[in-house]
Parts: structure tokens; C-alpha cells; sequence
């Protein structure tokens, strides 16, 4: 980990508090400790917060439709990957024996939410300005390549189209299964209550971007008109 702390130019007051951030529920479960999904809920803020204020700053001509629709495609998962990919993240991650035996190093959920787990981290041991180190470091450079072309967020397209026509959106969660440290979700999509798509995921997010997909495969089948 201190690898990590020399790659951003971090010196964590409280060294658990990073060592929790890439501590994956199923090394948790088996070693009775905290999971990193607490961190992950302050870094998910964090990261709003900051590219919220750098969009804001780059974008002079950018009204707040325009910074809204922005920022959301620079933080799904998918680019959360990316930013995750930058520093090799998943290298320190702390996974279960049945996790790692399955792979999950390579998840991409599982990156992703412990790169916001790591701004999380940051964020309690040292302040908003030490989140920068990772935020510049990282961040940016994925911006400046503008590699935001390749970032998927199936949410946000599906909420622009529905919007367009003064429709409302609905996501469910309808069922959980799988012991704490390997959840399986199932989340469906409704449109004015009408059924568009179910999405299942290791996480809420996964669930809910794969729920979106489906249903604007559907719209586009159907060729349906707003």
C-alpha cells in the first residue's frame, strides 16, 4: 500500500483508513473488518464535488444542462474504471479467497467502487485539497485524452430521451440474493409504470446502468416515438 501512498504523493495519517478502502465485503466477511463501502458512499460525493467544480471551470460556454450531462458521463463506472486503470488499483485491492478465485480482481464494479472508496479515504484522513493529488493525477489526464467517448452511461441516455417528452423514470430494486459479501441484485426500470428493462449486477449501480441498457434496446427496437 505505500506503493499506492508514493504513486499519488499521499502520507495517510490513519494507515487503516486506506488499507479499509481497498478492502473488498468478502475479505471483510472472512476477516471480520470493515468493507470499504462506507467510503465508497463519501467518495462518490467527493468525486461529484470535484469534477463538478472542474467541469464548472473548463467549460465557460456550458450551460447547467449541458455541466449536468457532463459530469454524469465522467463519473459511471465505466469511467470510474478508467480512473481506477490509471494507478493499477486493482493490484491493492484485498478480496476474499472465493472472490479472488473467481476473478473478482477484475470486476469491474469492484474497481470501481474501491477508487471511490480511496477518494473516500483521502477525503476523512487529510481533507478536500489532498483529494486533488488523486483527482489530478489520475482524473484529468482521462479527461484531457477525452476518453469520455468511450464511457457508457446508460442511465443518463435514457433519462435525457424520456425527459425530452415529460416522462418519468423509476428504478426498483425487486430482489437481493447472494450472502453479504457477494450480493446479486435485480433492478427494473419503469417508464410513466410501464416495464422497460431488468438489469442484474454485483451492485445497486451495475443493476440499475444494465436495467437502462435494456430498455433503450427496446425503445429502439420498437422504433417507439416521445
Amino acid at each position: 500500500m505505500e506503493k499506492l501512498e508514493d504513486f499519488f504523493g499521499l502520507n495517510f495519517d490513519n494507515k487503516l483508513l486506506l488499507q479499509t478502502a481497498l478492502t473488498h465485503s468478502s475479505y471483510a466477511n472472512e476477516n471480520n473488518c470493515e468493507s470499504n463501502e462506507r467510503l465508497e458512499f463519501i467518495g462518490d460525493a467527493v468525486l461529484d464535488l470535484l469534477m463538478g467544480k472542474y467541469l464548472y471551470q473548463t467549460n465557460k460556454d456550458y450551460n447547467e444542462g449541458d455541466l449536468t450531462k457532463k459530469r454524469a458521463k465522467n463519473v459511471c463506472e465505466s469511467a470510474l474504471v478508467e480512473y481506477a486503470k490509471e494507478c493499477n488499483l486493482k493490484e491493492f485491492l484485498l478480496l476474499g479467497k472465493g472472490e479472488e478465485k473467481s476473478g473478482g480482481r477484475e470486476r469491474v464494479a469492484l474497481q470501481a467502487d474501491a477508487f471511490e472508496a480511496l477518494l473516500g479515504a483521502v477525503f476523512i484522513d487529510k481533507g478536500l485539497n489532498e483529494t486533488y493529488k488523486i483527482f489530478d493525477k489520475v482524473v484529468v489526464p482521462v479527461i484531457l485524452e477525452e476518453r469520455e467517448e468511450n464511457f457508457v452511461d446508460y442511465k443518463s441516455y435514457l433519462q435525457e430521451l424520456v425527459q425530452s417528452d415529460k416522462r418519468s423514470l423509476e428504478y426498483r430494486i425487486v430482489s437481493e440474493t447472494g450472502p453479504s459479501h457477494d450480493r446479486t441484485f435485480v433492478t427494473r426500470v419503469y417508464m410513466d409504470e410501464i416495464l422497460m428493462g431488468e438489469g442484474t449486477g454485483k451492485s445497486k449501480k451495475e443493476a440499475e446502468q444494465n436495467s437502462a441498457e435494456m430498455a433503450l434496446k427496446k425503445l429502439a427496437m420498437r422504433s417507439m416515438k416521445f
